[in-house]
């Protein structure tokens, strides 16, 4: 991110204000043609990535579909001068690959502190799907006429067909439950590479936090994972 961030500041920097004002450039820049037009975006991106710290043996994969409509012409501010965009995702198929059911021990506050027992853990795939409503996207303005960076926050809502992540194997609304609802905020950067006018392909790399905000008995969470989107965009 440091690189990308340094990289994007330094060509921002260099770009002198009448490129961003004329439209002499457009017919072999196309990152200018939809800087300039403000342009829809839209296309269907693949996304894969690794649980980190105590959920590093947690896989992700999903497919899913991206829109997104730059909101604002060019605004100068200094190494970062670019341009606003508000996007959502939605991914009709969402999986976390977890290790198999297995024993594990358990905490749980007692009169004498903290005590635990061994119990059974929950595991396997976890199949769902995933809304992201709310993308706030910064594009960053450099002389490439084929290279967009960006930077990005947003939030998302993840539901799967079992209580994820795995916890305690216990009847629905007993203690040791979690949820089949979790919530995604994370934030990343990437950037589009422009193969043709109005079509890019796309690669995100995303920190992404799940948490159910403890709408089960337990929340366990996957406190961070990092997260690789690659997709095709169509510029409208």
């Amino acid at each position: 991110m440091l690189i990308l961030l340094a990289a994007t500041s330094l060509a921002g920097a260099e770009t002198p204000v009448s490129a961003t004002a004329g439209g002499a450039d457009d017919g072999n820049n196309p990152v200018a043609q939809v800087r300039r037009a403000k342009s829809w975006e839209l296309g269907p991106f693949l996304n894969g990535g690794t649980g980190l710290g105590n959920r590093s043996d947690f896989q992700f994969f999903s497919v899913g579909f991206q829109a997104g409509k730059v909101l604002t012409p060019v605004l100068h501010a200094g190494i970062f001068t670019g341009q606003f965009e508000l996007g959502a995702n939605l991914m009709p198929l969402w999986q976390a690959y977890t290790p198999a059911p297995h024993e594990s021990t358990f905490l749980y506050p007692c009169p004498t502190g903290t005590c635990y027992f061994v119990g059974p853990d929950g595991g396997g795939t976890y199949t769902g799907a995933s809304l992201t409503p709310v993308i706030f996207r910064w594009n960053f303005l450099t002389k490439s006429k084929r290279f967009q960076p960006w930077f990005q926050g947003a939030g998302g809502l993840i539901y799967t067909t079992h209580k994820f992540p795995p916890d305690l194997l216990v009847p629905h609304g007993t203690p040791g439950g979690t949820s089949v609802w979790n919530f995604s905020p994370q934030g990343g950067g990437g950037f589009h590479w422009f193969v043709a006018p109005k079509r890019s392909i796309d690669v995100g790399v995303n920190g992404v936090h799940i948490s159910s905000a403890s709408l089960g008995d337990r929340n366990p969470g996957v406190n961070a994972s990092i997260q690789v989107q690659v997709g095709y965009t169509f510029w409208k």
